[in-house]
C-alpha cells in the first residue's frame, strides 16, 4: 500500500451514460512525498481521474485509497486530507484575494487570528502581497492560478491535486507554480498528483510519470527510465569544412552506432550516459573542426510515440462530450 498520505489505485473505472469509457481499469500507487506526473493528451483521462480522486465524481467500478481513506465510503475523510487546484479556478471576481483566502479559511474553522497569520503566509508564498487587496477580476490568469493554488493549501493537506495547473500560462507564472509545487514535495512532504499534457512540466517535476492514453495507463515509472527504455541519446556533428564528413563518420563510429542525418553527422550512443566530452575529445584528437555539435536525448514524448503510435504534444480531443454528461450525470 502506499501509505496513510499516498494514493492507491485498482481497476478505477469511469464510464459515462451515453457516453465514453472515460478512465477504463487504471492502476496506480503514489509515494508519501512523492510528485507523480498524470500526462497525456487532452481526452485520455486525466480530469476524469481526479474528480474521482478527490470525491467529485463517482466510479463505475474499481477502488481507490487516497490518504488511507476510501473515495466511495469515507468522502469526508478524503477531503479533510486533500487540497485541490483544478483546471477551473473557482473565484469571485468581486472579492479580493485577501477576502478569498479569508472566506476559505473561516470555512475551515480557523479562528480569527489563524485566518489573518495562515492568509498572510500564504499571500506571501505565492507571491501576491502586492496584489493581496485588489479584485480578483483584475488578475491575470497566472495571479489567478497561483491564487488558487494558495487556496488549495489553506488547511495544510497532506495530498495535493493539481489538474493541469499552468494550462494557459506565461513562462514566468509557469516557473513560479513549479517552484512551489517543488518546494511543497521537497520541504513539507506534500504529496503531488498533477495532471498535465506538457512534457517539460512532467521531466521538471515527476519524480515517476504515468502516461493514460485513451482510458488506459501504457506507460509508468521515472522520466529518465521510460526515456532510456525508448532509445539511447544521440550526438548530431556537422564539420566546418563539409569535406571532412567521411573522417567525423569515422571517429565518431568509435563511440556509437551512426545513423542518419540530414545536416551532418549523427551516432547513436553505446550507454544511455551521455559523454560529450569523449566525443569533443575525439574530434580534437583527430584535428576536425567541428561548426556544431548536439546531444539529442530520448524525450517523453517518443515514449508516447513508441507507446500508442501518435505524437502526445497537440494530441487528442477536447472533452466537450464528455463534461455534458458529467452535467447529466445525477450527484
Amino acid at each position: 500500500m502506499a501509505g496513510e498520505n499516498g494514493i492507491e489505485v485498482r481497476g478505477l473505472v469511469r464510464e459515462y451514460r451515453k457516453g465514453p469509457r472515460a478512465v477504463d481499469g487504471i492502476d496506480l500507487s503514489v509515494a508519501p512525498g512523492e510528485i507523480y506526473g498524470f500526462l497525456g493528451p487532452n481526452g485520455a483521462g486525466k480530469s476524469t481521474t481526479v474528480h474521482m480522486l478527490t470525491t467529485l465524481l463517482p466510479p463505475t467500478a474499481g477502488a481507490a485509497l487516497v490518504a488511507g481513506y476510501d473515495i466511495v465510503r469515507q468522502g469526508p475523510q478524503v477531503r479533510a486530507h486533500i487540497g485541490a487546484a483544478l483546471q477551473e479556478a473557482a473565484l469571485d471576481p468581486l472579492l479580493t484575494g485577501r477576502e478569498h483566502l479569508r472566506l476559505q479559511t473561516a470555512l475551515h474553522g480557523m479562528s480569527r487570528s489563524d485566518r489573518k497569520r495562515r492568509g498572510d503566509e500564504l499571500l506571501a508564498r505565492v507571491g501576491l502581497v502586492e496584489a493581496a487587496d485588489r479584485k480578483v477580476g483584475g488578475y491575470s490568469g497566472g495571479m489567478k492560478r497561483r491564487l488558487d493554488l494558495a487556496l488549495a493549501l489553506v488547511h495544510s493537506p497532506e495530498i495535493l491535486f493539481l489538474d493541469e495547473p499552468t494550462t494557459g500560462l506565461d513562462v514566468q507564472s509557469r516557473t513560479a507554480l513549479w517552484v512551489e509545487t517543488g518546494r511543497l514535495a521537497k520541504e513539507e512532504g506534500v504529496t503531488v498528483f498533477l495532471t498535465t499534457q506538457y512534457l517539460e512540466e512532467a521531466d521538471v517535476l515527476a519524480d515517476r510519470v504515468g502516461i493514460i492514453d485513451h482510458g488506459r495507463i501504457v506507460a509508468e515509472g521515472r522520466p529518465s527510465v521510460l526515456k532510456a527504455e525508448i532509445g539511447r541519446p544521440t550526438v548530431e556533428v556537422i564539420p566546418a569544412d563539409p569535406a571532412d564528413s567521411a573522417r567525423v563518420a569515422s571517429v565518431l563510429e568509435q563511440i556509437g552506432e551512426l545513423i542518419s542525418s540530414p545536416k551532418g553527422v549523427a551516432v547513436r550512443l553505446r550507454s544511455n550516459e551521455a559523454d560529450l566530452a569523449e566525443v569533443v575529445r575525439a574530434l580534437d584528437a583527430a584535428d576536425l573542426r567541428v561548426e556544431h555539435l548536439q546531444l539529442h536525448q530520448p524525450s517523453l514524448d517518443d515514449v508516447f510515440l513508441a507507446k500508442t503510435g501518435r505524437s502526445l504534444e497537440g494530441a487528442g480531443e477536447e472533452e466537450e462530450e464528455v463534461a455534458a454528461e458529467v452535467a447529466l450525470e445525477p450527484a
